[in-house]
């Protein structure tokens, strides 16, 4: 199946979660030397805690194979590029335990992303820019740390092609 990776809009994306983009107007702090825009996404734990990692991923490039989407259960993921980036978003809804129809977007270093909790999803997937990324998600704790990865192959690959 082929998909065609358009731009990221808030609107088109909201199925899935957040785009997060300076829109409404900032909050003056720090005796006005500092913009705060405030709440921007939902960070979305059960269990666990909230962390912030780094991600240092490889660039791919378009048109592109994707064969697996995963999804977190217990937490919201949300992608923050630490350079220069364009990133490639592959998300599908559930649909009985597995991923629905997939849609794709890319993504300029403008924005971040926030992909809601139990979403389907491709890997990190970065276009070009350094692929590090700022990532805020859950920390697992307990037993299993791991019960918040659940990965789908799939039968057919997606084919990921540029929006022209």
């Amino acid at each position: 199946m082929t998909l065609v990776a358009r731009p990221i809009t808030a609107e088109a994306f909201a199925p899935f979660g957040q785009v997060i983009a300076l829109t409404d107007a900032p909050i003056t702090i720090n005796e006005g030397m500092c913009q705060r825009f405030n709440d921007l996404a939902e960070i979305d734990i059960i269990e666990g805690r909230p962390g912030l990692s780094l991600f240092q991923s490889k660039l791919r490039q378009l048109p592109y194979s994707c064969d697996l989407l995963e999804r977190h259960p217990l937490g919201s993921q949300c992608f923050i590029p630490m350079s220069d980036a364009e990133l490639l978003v592959i998300v599908a809804p559930d649909a009985g335990g597995k991923p629905g129809a997939a849609q794709a977007f890319t993504a300029r270093n403008d924005v971040a992303v926030n992909i809601a909790r139990n979403t389907w999803h491709g890997v990190l997937s970065p276009l070009s820019g350094s692929g590090m990324f700022a990532v805020i998600d859950r920390i697992g704790t307990g037993d299993n740390p791991g019960q918040n990865l659940e990965e789908h192959r799939l039968e057919e690959p997606l084919q990921i092609i540029r929006d022209s």
